[in-house]
C-alpha cells in the first residue's frame, strides 16, 4: 500500500498527481499531516504543494474532458466527502491515460460515483440560492448565514454578485466560520475574528438591525401567511420541498 501525504487542497491533490507521474508510484490512499497511519503500508511520500506542477495538471486535463467535466470535477472535490481525494485522483489518471474521453463512460465506476457526487453538490448549490435570506444591518449591508451540506459558498457567489450588485453583502458559512463580502466593485473571502452571536444563528439582533428590517420582515410573514392555502397544505410535500434544516434562516418560518 502506497500512501501519499498532502496538505488537503485542490492544488495539492493536482501536484500529487504530477509527483505521482513522474515518480511512477501510484496512492492507494491521502491522507493528511497527522493523521493515523494503516498498520502496514510499503511507502510514505510526501506531497508539498507547487502551484506550477498543479496548472500543468490541468492544463493537461484541459485536453482529455470538456470544461463542463472540469467544473464538476472541481465542484466534487467541494463535497468534503471521505475519500473523495482518492476517487478524484483515480478519475484524473483514467482520464489522462485513456485514448479517449471517459467523461460519458457510466459503466467505469469511478465515472458513476463522480457523476453522483456532483449531482450532490450541485443539487445543495440551488437549494442555497434558493433558500438565502438577507436580512439588512445597521450600515446598510445584507446578511446571509447559511450552514450547507458541502461547501458551495464559492458556487453561489457569482449568482450573488449578479442579482445583488447594487447593494453590499455578506454570506457567510457558519459550518466553515468562513464568508464572502461585496463591496459593490469586488468580493473578497473573509473571516470574522470576534464570533458573535449572529456567526452562531446566523441571525442578527434588534440592535444590529437597520431600523426598517423588522418592519420588513413582519411583512414578508404577513404576505407568507396570507397566500398560504390551508385546505391545500400537504407537511410531506412542504417538507420534500424546503428541508427542514433550512428553515431556521427562512423568515418566514420564525416566530
Amino acid at each position: 500500500m502506497n500512501i501519499f501525504v498532502y496538505d488537503k487542497t485542490f492544488d495539492g491533490l493536482l501536484t500529487a498527481v504530477f509527483d505521482a507521474y513522474s515518480r511512477k508510484t501510484f496512492p492507494d490512499i491521502f491522507l493528511e499531516e497527522g493523521d493515523s497511519f494503516p498498520l502496514f503500508y510499503d511507502e510514505v511520500y510526501t506531497v508539498y504543494t507547487d502551484t506550477d506542477k498543479a496548472e500543468r495538471v490541468w492544463k493537461g486535463l484541459e485536453k482529455k474532458i470538456s470544461k463542463v467535466s472540469l467544473s464538476c470535477l472541481a465542484a466534487s472535490w467541494l463535497s468534503e466527502l471521505p475519500k473523495i481525494d482518492i476517487l478524484i485522483f483515480r478519475y484524473i489518471r483514467k482520464a489522462i491515460d485513456a485514448p479517449y474521453s471517459i467523461e460519458l463512460n457510466f459503466g467505469d465506476p469511478d465515472v458513476l460515483e463522480l457523476s453522483h457526487v456532483w449531482k450532490k453538490v450541485n443539487r445543495e448549490q440551488h437549494h442555497i440560492i434558493q433558500f438565502l435570506r438577507f436580512q439588512k444591518a445597521a450600515d446598510g449591508t445584507f446578511f446571509a448565514a447559511i450552514e450547507p451540506l458541502y461547501n458551495v459558498l464559492s458556487l453561489i457567489v457569482p449568482h450573488c454578485k449578479d442579482r445583488f450588485s447594487d447593494q453590499k453583502w455578506v454570506i457567510y458559512d457558519l459550518k466553515r466560520q468562513y464568508g464572502y463580502y461585496y463591496d459593490l466593485v469586488n468580493v473578497s473571502e473573509f473571516q470574522f475574528q470576534n464570533k458573535e452571536a449572529h456567526h452562531i444563528s446566523g441571525l442578527l439582533s434588534e440592535n444590529q438591525m437597520h431600523p426598517d428590517e423588522k418592519l420588513f420582515q413582519k411583512l414578508w410573514k404577513e404576505y407568507f401567511n396570507a397566500i398560504n392555502i390551508k385546505e391545500r397544505n400537504n407537511p410531506k410535500l412542504h417538507r420534500q420541498n424546503l428541508p427542514v434544516r433550512y428553515w431556521k434562516y427562512l423568515t418566514e418560518k420564525q416566530k
